[in-house]
């Protein structure tokens, strides 16, 4: 736990923190958030604008920040223009001519990426209704999903996912190998601590946890993709890093009722490889 640590609310020093590196691995990469101000532009860039999912918000770097030893990522209520907005466009991004909603999406590609190890995140999410924060990683080889995708932590409508996407026959949905827990199964005031999420990835295995508490194992020979000219292996490539809180879309939710600001705060993101094995980082 970091020294500033101590500045939070007390329930939050009861919160699980990894104690340093693991058995058998090593420490390869980490972001404490240590230096107040933006995030370490060696370690993140970040999304821009509409992205996915037809959510709601519009991506930009002004809404994450360190501060006190934890990185903020802060969904607003806020009406900004879309610079890109066609009216009749086909293209859901260009069809609204502004956004009601901003909050940020950093991630590690073109910057770090890593093949095997464990990835651990300690943060605090904000479970109210509309909000979707996510915590997870991409392939750096092919499009969605034949390149890959891990659900590390995705929280929608009271619900906490771990997922593991891979690639189908073209046209026809993604498969998914997918484990929802619901938010009263965790325990009456869950919500309002820092909890640890880690994810365990081998060759042979996908482990998700929260807390320690495995809640999705994926054999990765099982998520081979079909068809010619894809990849055939996502999870045999590196993986790069996404921390984003999206808003409203496909699953978020109805974000009407909710107060803004909302906060996904996270202590640090950390990742360990095996020292006996050779998969080091990938630039």
């Amino acid at each position: 736990m970091k020294i500033t640590t101590f500045m939070c609310l007390a329930s939050t020093l009861l919160a699980p923190v990894s104690q340093g590196a693991p058995g058998g691995y090593a420490l390869v990469w980490a972001d404490e958030f240590n230096v107040d101000g933006r995030p370490d532009p060696a370690n993140w860039t970040y999304e821009h604008g509409h992205s996915r999912n037809h959510e709601a918000q519009w991506y930009q770097p002004e809404n994450a920040w360190c501060t006190n030893g934890f990185l903020v990522i802060e969904a607003r209520r806020e009406r900004v223009p879309n610079p890109g907005h066609k009216p009749g466009s086909k293209d859901w991004r260009k069809q609204w001519d502004h956004a009601n909603y901003t909050s940020a999406c950093l991630i590690t590609r073109g910057l770090h990426s890593w093949q095997y190890g464990r990835f651990e995140m300690r943060a605090k999410i904000d479970t109210r209704a509309g909000l979707w924060p996510a915590f997870w990683t991409l392939g750096n080889e092919g499009d969605w999903p034949t390149n890959g995708e891990v659900d590390i932590m995705e929280y929608y409508q009271d619900k906490l996912l771990a997922n593991v996407i891979w690639g189908a026959v073209p046209y026809s949905p993604p498969k998914h190998k997918s484990v929802k827990t619901p938010l009263a199964k965790l325990g009456e005031g869950w919500a309002d601590d820092f909890h640890l999420w880690r994810m365990d990835w081998d060759e042979e295995h996908i482990r998700l946890y929260v807390d320690d508490r495995l809640l999705n194992e994926t054999k990765t020979d099982a998520t081979r993709n079909p068809g010619k000219g894809r990849i055939e292996h996502p999870f045999g490539q590196p993986h790069y890093i996404l921390l984003n809180l999206a808003i409203h879309g496909t699953c978020g939710g109805d974000p009407a009722a909710t107060e803004f600001p909302a906060r996904f705060e996270v202590d640090y993101v950390r990742v360990y490889q095996k020292q006996n094995k050779d998969h080091p980082e990938t630039h």
